[in-house]
């Protein structure tokens, strides 16, 4: 079960994408990513099972993927949130949790490897719906495919280790933190579970990493479900990471987007919303694929594509959104993220920001 550093080699993507306007002015902004960068695509939460169950077990569990693969598609790494186990336990000792998950190993572990990921974060509130066995589980059958994990552990150290992935334009570390109940899953000093984010912790980890790779990344499960508001904490710990490091900060839990902002030659996504998620819930309606580039030694550019995640609609199928929907969502995210002085610059129905030190 340990989370030592693991490295895997990726493909290099050389992607083309249209060139967007300054706001202030006509001065072109090219969006191409330049030589030698690398390609780290993000999605939100990801939950095989629950209602979805007997969609994905008629359709096959690549049918999720089938709208947006090739938005995953050529990047040297993709990351998302797993919610919950891939075990095939079927017992739980959490009677008074309300909510449950888990899905089938031999059938979500393939489909998430055929839709591109090679990482997943588990430190989350569902990674021990089925005890310390299930999150195992988790990484045994995710390791088996290559795929990397990040944010459990043996005990607290080892959950707070991180994972460093190699690509062929450099080295990107990974670490991530739960911030949510139930405190049991917390690991601890003697205990198995997920890395809470302590902000002494986290500055600590993100200089150790950044001496062991070019890049870091730092993923938080935070903030209150449904809600667009941010919680005080969540500016104060992802700038934290930023200041001691990270290049790119990445969140999940509330379900919905939450504001962008870029900070410090760095860039903190406070929610990316769901991705594919088994439950018909109406509040959940869209979400975002984020596309970042790494260049440098520093963030320097990422893409937002929205999308369309609700299931009511979309039947656990997520699809790109297009027209007023699109601007619709880009919109919604440049409101939240006014206070931030973050603007997504819009283009063919996406969003774009270049940091400006680029």
């Amino acid at each position: 079960m340990r989370q030592m550093k693991h490295t895997i080699k990726s493909i290099p993507y050389f992607l083309v994408v249209a060139s967007a306007f300054s706001l202030t002015g006509c001065e072109q902004q090219n969006n191409t990513p330049p030589p030698n960068s690398i390609s780290l695509v993000a999605v939100g939460d990801i939950m095989l099972g629950g209602t979805a169950e007997e969609v994905l077990i008629e359709n096959g569990y690549d049918y999720p993927f089938a709208k947006v693969q090739h938005l995953l598609a050529d990047a040297d790494i993709v990351i998302g949130n797993l919610e919950g186990p891939l075990t095939n336990l079927c017992e739980s000792t959490l009677d008074d949790k309300e909510y449950i998950f888990r899905s089938p190993p031999d059938l979500v572990a393939p489909a998430l490897k055929k839709a591109g990921f090679n990482i997943l974060n588990l430190a989350n509130n569902h990674i021990l719906d089925f005890d310390i066995q299930g999150m195992t589980d988790t990484i045994e059958n995710l390791n088996k495919l290559n795929i990397q994990t990040v944010g459990t552990g043996n005990n607290s150290a080892d959950a707070r280790s991180g994972t460093v992935l190699q690509t062929n334009n450099g080295s990107v570390g990974f670490l991530s933190y739960s911030l949510t109940f139930p405190e049991s899953f917390w690991a601890t000093k003697d205990k198995a579970g997920t890395a809470f984010g302590h902000e002494k912790d986290i500055r600590e980890d993100v200089q150790r990493l950044s001496k062991q790779a070019d890049y870091v990344i730092v993923s938080f499960h935070w903030g209150r479900e449904k809600s667009l508001e941010l919680r005080p904490y969540q500016p104060k710990l992802g700038r934290t990471a930023i200041d001691a490091g990270a290049d790119i900060v990445l969140g999940h839990h509330p379900h919905v987007l939450q504001a962008v902002e870029e900070y410090n030659d760095g860039l903190i996504i406070y929610s990316l919303g769901n991705f594919v998620f088994g439950s018909y819930s109406t509040d959940a309606k869209t979400s975002v694929i984020a596309r970042l580039t790494l260049h440098n030694g520093k963030y320097y550019s990422a893409e937002f594509t929205p999308i369309n995640v609700s299931n009511t609609e979309v039947i656990f199928q997520p699809h790109p959104l297009t027209g007023s929907a699109a601007s619709t969502v880009i919109k919604q995210i440049n409101s939240l993220s006014k206070e931030l002085n973050t603007d997504l610059i819009q283009t063919n129905d996406k969003g774009f920001l270049h940091t400006s030190s680029n």
